[in-house]
């Protein structure tokens, strides 16, 4: 999941912050966040849990699951 998140933070660098939480090193923030399973993916939306997926993911199941709750795109401006 590691190489997809970064993927993912560079494509869409604009719209999401992506951070990586150690479990082990933060066990309150992993409790606080519902983590039971690693990994799992939280999204945070106006510092709330909004989303998650747990366990092995592809690249469309996190794509869909934040689809929802990215800003769209900002269209080019007209010459």
């Amino acid at each position: 999941m590691e190489s997809l998140l970064a993927h993912l933070a560079r494509k869409e660098r604009a719209r999401l912050k992506v951070s990586r939480i150690e479990v082990d090193e933060s066990p309150q923030l992993a409790e606080k966040l519902g983590v039971e399973e690693v990994p799992t993916l939280v999204l945070i939306k106006d510092r709330r849990p909004v989303a998650r997926l747990a366990g092995r993911v592809s690249a469309p199941q996190i794509e869909r699951m934040l689809e929802p709750y990215l800003a769209p795109h900002e269209a080019p401006a007209a010459a």
